[in-house]
């Protein structure tokens, strides 16, 4: 079988007796290989000797002084950085953990782009076994900012990255002139871009999932007919089980009509909001509660997981788009805000 998001470095890790991903030199190394890292030809001889000692061994002590007499000082804040991220994994025996710990507030300032590939490679070990590709592109969403765009009342979400890079390239094409010197806005009315064509993931070209994972080039069709919200949910089921070891059952629905409604979770910062207002009995104008992309009802496959308070209760889910048609999804939302019962 094809392997997918071969990229991610999830080959580098190895899983523990527990079944979580535990941090090796080859997986620490394959950060040194970033371009914000890896020495250029002006670099000084205290920065590429560093760097040859990181690379056979990634996990050396580094001071202030190896940094102090790099030539170049955003070259030791990047190191810095680096540094940072290696301490923080090493603090805890595998990935999902310090991941947790870091959603929970007791991480360093991370990046967003090496949380977000953690995100990802924890993903890619949750969805090992799996050979539905359209919850692999589903599982996309958490880690990667998707446009969005309304077709007919069909939910079309294209990787923000692709769209933005093969736009520059089709209009640097046109023009004739180097992709720098060209507009940012890559994006029609609709918000995805008018100069790009991509793939929508369907029956007849699923199977080419796979093989082109690491290129994030296919479209995904959220709606509930094409199965887009039904893949989503198995892999937010299996987000949770894994991280918090409670098993749930997650469904979409078009609806949230429940007096008995007591608890919601926001899948991103807009979706909170909204759900946040229509719980409390605000008014949502109707432009706002468009934005709303999905909702869903989850549910405690062992009430007795749930909070004593939420007993035969379901939690209301919601995911929406930005005012500029984006969705920028956060999935630390359903590790720290589910009303877990307290285990002793």
């Amino acid at each position: 079988m094809t392997d997918f998001w071969k990229l991610s470095g999830y080959r580098l890790l190895s899983r523990g007796d527990n079944g979580q991903l535990e941090v090796t030199h080859g997986f620490l190394r394959a950060y040194l290989g970033r371009p914000e890292i890896r020495p250029v030809e002006t670099s000084c001889a205290a920065e590429t000797d560093l760097y040859a000692r990181l690379l056979n061994d990634p996990r050396i002590r580094v001071t202030d002084k190896d940094l102090a007499a790099f030539m170049d000082p955003d070259a030791a804040d990047n190191y810095r950085v680096f540094l940072r991220f290696r301490q923080w994994l090493a603090a805890y025996p595998s990935l999902e953990a310090a991941y947790l710990a870091l959603v929970r507030g007791a991480g360093p300032a991370i990046p967003p782009l090496f949380v977000d590939h953690i995100v990802q490679v924890i993903l890619r070990g949750i969805l090992c076994g799996s050979c539905d590709a359209l919850q692999m592109r589903a599982a996309e969403l958490l880690f990667r900012t998707q446009m969005v765009n309304v077709v007919d009342g069909a939910i079309m979400l294209a990787d923000e990255e692709t769209v933005q890079l093969r736009a520059a390239a089709a209009r640097q094409s046109q023009a004739g002139r180097p992709a720098s010197t060209l507009l940012p806005d890559t994006s029609n009315h609709d918000g995805i871009s008018s100069d790009v064509e991509l793939d929508v993931l369907r029956a007849d070209n699923i199977q080419t999932y796979r093989e082109r994972s690491d290129r994030f080039d296919t479209v995904f069709n959220l709606t509930i007919e094409n199965f887009g919200q039904d893949a989503l949910a198995r892999v937010l089921e299996s987000w949770v089980d894994h991280f918090l070891g409670v098993r749930v059952s997650i469904q979409p629905v078009v609806s949230i009509s429940d007096e008995r409604w007591r608890w919601h979770v926001g899948l991103d910062a807009d979706a909170s909001a909204i759900l946040n207002d229509l719980y409390e009995g605000h008014a949502v104008d109707e432009d706002r509660f468009a934005r709303i992309l999905a909702l869903f009802r989850l549910e405690f496959k062992d009430p007795s997981a749930a909070h004593p308070e939420m007993a035969g209760r379901p939690v209301y889910l919601g995911m929406a788009m930005t005012a500029d048609k984006r969705l920028r999804f956060k999935p630390q939302n359903l590790l720290v805000n589910l009303p877990i019962a307290v285990r002793a």
